[in-house]
């Protein structure tokens, strides 16, 4: 149930980005300042920091790159499409966790979870899951604002 709902949550904020054009997509309409792409950054990191890098205890280059001085950032030559293309492929990495892993499952020791006990499979799995859906509402506005579709 979980590896459906958040393959739900993955298509439905790559829908909500890729209606935008380029220039939409790397422009905020927002006082916080976020733009969709620096949305659709911090979604992909977060994922591989839960999963991969947290739940896992995988090496992960850069777990925190989404941000830069506590704001999201895309640097110029990173595109949707090389955004999509990571959060997809964390997506893959987290279903094939989800086939084969009990929920009570505890993370090991690790750097993501630093002095605190490590957190199971099934609390990771309800936090990645109210961070996309918190987000993709934010997408909705975001979309709304600079003109494109409402609605699921």
């Amino acid at each position: 149930m979980f590896a459906l709902y958040l393959d739900w949550y993955r298509a439905t904020v790559l829908h909500k980005v890729a209606v935008l054009d380029e220039a939409e997509r790397r422009t905020t309409r927002l006082p916080s300042g976020w733009t969709p792409l620096e949305m659709l950054t911090h979604l992909a990191h977060m994922e591989r920091r839960w999963f991969v890098w947290g739940f896992l205890g995988e090496d992960v280059p850069d777990p925190w790159g989404d941000a830069v001085d506590d704001r999201w950032q895309v640097p110029e030559d990173v595109t949707y499409d090389d955004l999509a293309a990571m959060l997809r492929e964390v997506g893959a990495r987290t279903t094939a966790v989800l086939e084969g892993t009990p929920l009570d499952r505890q993370a090991p020791p690790g750097p993501r979870f630093g002095d605190q006990e490590p957190a199971t499979l099934g609390w990771i799995c309800f936090h990645v899951l109210q961070e996309y859906a918190r987000h993709a509402g934010h997408l909705d506005v975001a979309v709304e604002l600079a003109g494109g579709p409402t609605g699921e």
